[in-house]
């Protein structure tokens, strides 16, 4: 078996993997991350070619992010999915980074473990529906000019900067904004996705996921990833009707990230980069 580069030739069979698993993943995140950090982007290969795996991450100013680690299923058992790991671990700590992120299902929880991974909170998916009425969403912001406060509101709830990130999430989507919150509304599939989504206090979040709501179209799906240790969620996600569709283990390995989820209330991707 061979690590080798991921390559855009590689993005369409990934996104046949992902869809077999039931992962909500775009072509964007790999053209994105290909062009922000393509040394931690990996693809395994049989000696004759065959593709097996795939992992990606990417690097912020202190920190990364693993994701999209995924083995064909006729490939499992095979040490592979360890192997991915490894090589993009090393990858990130080589490349300076002190703390690495990644959401792990119950069954990947131990590989993790194994390489030193710890559990520090639970992110939580919830599904909703567009309530746009024909008027237009308050709060809108031209993104021109935005990015300095973003990257201040979103940076007290992961204790970095993701400009890159962002600036991304938002030249894809429509930005909505207050003084001391944000949240992008951006296509995912047949669905929209709310996030990258930050917030000071529950009524700023409050009024920001009206506006993104009132913005999808009527009866449009909607999803996003939320911390459950934002004791504000739960309240505010039950009170616009939203459901719990899933959850995975938010984990890190390195140094404690100054990691304050009260601020945090939608992550940026479905997964693959935080």
């Amino acid at each position: 078996m061979n690590i080798e580069p991921f390559s855009t030739d590689d993005i369409a069979p990934f996104l046949e993997l992902a869809t077999a698993e039931n992962w909500l993943a775009e072509p964007w995140e790999f053209e994105f991350l290909l062009s922000q950090f393509s040394q931690g982007c990996f693809v395994a290969r049989s000696d004759e070619g065959e593709t097996a795996g795939f992992v990606t991450s990417l690097r912020h100013e202190r920190s990364g992010w693993i994701g999209n680690l995924i083995v064909s299923c006729e490939q499992r058992g095979k040490g592979i999915g360890e192997a991915l790991f490894r090589k993009v671990l090393e990858t990130l700590l080589d490349d300076g980074v002190e703390t690495v992120w990644l959401t792990a299902s119950k069954a990947g929880m131990p590989l993790y473990q194994k390489f030193g991974f710890k559990s520090i909170d639970t992110i939580i998916r919830w599904n909703g529906i567009g309530r746009q009425n024909n008027t237009a969403p308050e709060n809108r912001t031209a993104c021109k000019g935005a990015q300095p406060a973003l990257n201040k509101i979103d940076g007290r709830g992961w204790g970095d900067r993701r400009e890159a990130l962002l600036a991304a999430t938002i030249s894809r989507g429509e930005l909505l904004q207050q003084e001391s919150g944000f949240v992008v509304v951006q296509p995912c599939g047949e669905a929209m996705q709310i996030g990258p989504f930050s917030a000071a206090d529950y009524s700023t979040a409050d009024a920001l996921l009206k506006s993104a709501l009132n913005s999808v179209p009527f009866g449009k799906k909607v999803c996003l990833d939320a911390p459950a240790s934002n004791r504000s969620v739960l309240s505010l996600f039950n009170r616009k009707k939203m459901q719990i569709a899933g959850s995975n283990e938010l984990m890190y390995a390195g140094v404690k990230p100054a990691y304050r989820p009260e601020y945090i209330y939608g992550l940026a991707t479905m997964g693959s980069c935080g």
